[in-house]
């Protein structure tokens, strides 16, 4: 293909990657037990870090519709998240049980700062755009 197209699989392979690395050390060796919303957030990263690895390996750039797929749905997700934790959605709306962990607690903050559904709805995107520019390339390419 050409080198832009692997330079942006990369970007977005390396982003999935700090993403769910950043996910285990905050839950494992941090101690933050993640909320329902963060769990789901998880079933969409997770994968996307093994596919678009193996995709880099293989230099396979069809494979955007599938990481497209993940990293849309997961957009949603931490867009519904992002809006709970700001408290644009109404308290009701909470999809947290009572007794776990909250989505829009103090222990959404990494650092006291940056705000997890905020970094979660950053990462999704900007792999969603990367993905969507390789598809661009690949489709030029045909």
């Amino acid at each position: 293909m050409n080198d832009k197209a692997w330079l942006l699989l990369f970007a977005v392979w390396l982003v999935a990657l700090v993403s769910t690395l950043g996910a285990l050390f905050i839950g494992e060796v941090m101690g933050q037990i993640p909320c329902n919303l963060c769990w789901y957030q998880r079933i969409f990263m997770f994968p996307l870090a093994v596919i678009l690895g193996i995709s880099l390996c293989r230099s396979d750039y069809a494979m955007w519709i599938y990481g497209l797929t993940l990293s849309l749905a997961g957009s949603l997700l931490a867009a519904f998240h992002t809006l709970l934790y700001f408290k644009i959605l109404p308290e009701e709306v909470k999809p947290c049980m009572q007794s776990g962990p909250s989505c829009s607690g103090e222990a959404m903050m990494l650092w006291g700062v940056l705000p997890l559904p905020l970094l979660s709805l950053v990462c999704f995107l900007f792999i969603s755009i990367g993905l969507l520019m390789i598809s661009k390339i690949v489709k030029r390419n045909v």
